[in-house]
């Protein structure tokens, strides 16, 4: 028997650096409409909602005059806050899920836990670092802070890879879809924890 499969949250976060509003849908179908005021980062958020068939919309102001750091974090905070709340009591999901995503000369592997436990590892340094004004140092801020609201234990790593829009962008898909693995409902389990101790 499946579990709820409306599975929603929408999530404000204002601050004297940000001002975004977020919508998730765990279970919806990749639709998405993102604005940030950073071209780059909404492509890959555009590809991390089609590929995870996750929707999403992110309406997102930020001091990116000053730089793109603060707006990447906070939205990376708010979006693993909505998964957060979204997935509320966990009951169901599989948990883990992992995925192997090649972009062309790229290969990067994503693994991740959402048990409750916020750790990051990030082992991914191209040998170019920018798209255009776009460092790519800030996907590591990004999933650093998309761990800890989400509370996930998060592995990223780039197996190999040279052009940095490639190594991004096979993150990102790579985090779309081992986190859809991870969200789904098992359903020979769809009403038990997925934990021994009974709580995550």
């Amino acid at each position: 028997m499946a579990k709820n499969l409306n599975r929603l949250a929408t999530v404000a976060r204002k601050t004297a650096e940000t001002d975004i509003v977020l919508t998730l849908g765990v279970d919806g179908t990749g639709v998405s409409t993102i604005e940030t005021g950073v071209p780059f980062f909404d492509h890959m958020l555009t590809l991390f909602a089609k590929h995870g068939l996750f929707d999403l919309n992110v309406k997102a102001k930020g001091d990116v005059e000053v730089d793109y750091h603060h707006t990447v974090e906070d939205v990376g905070l708010v979006l693993g806050q909505a998964f957060k709340e979204a997935l509320g009591d966990k009951l169901g999901i599989r948990r883990y899920g992992f995925f192997l995503l090649p972009m062309d000369e790229s290969l990067a592997r994503v693994v991740v836990d959402v048990g409750g436990r916020p750790h990051l590892v990030y082992e991914a340094n191209a040998p170019t670092m920018f798209v255009r004004d776009f460092n790519i140092v800030l996907v590591k801020e990004f999933c650093r802070a998309f761990s800890n609201a989400l509370g996930a234990n998060l592995h990223v790593t780039l197996i190999y890879g040279e052009e940095p829009h490639h190594v991004a962008e096979a993150i990102f898909k790579g985090l779309a879809r081992a986190l859809d693995m991870a969200t789904q409902i098992e359903p020979r389990a769809a009403d038990q924890l997925p934990s021994t101790k009974g709580k995550i």
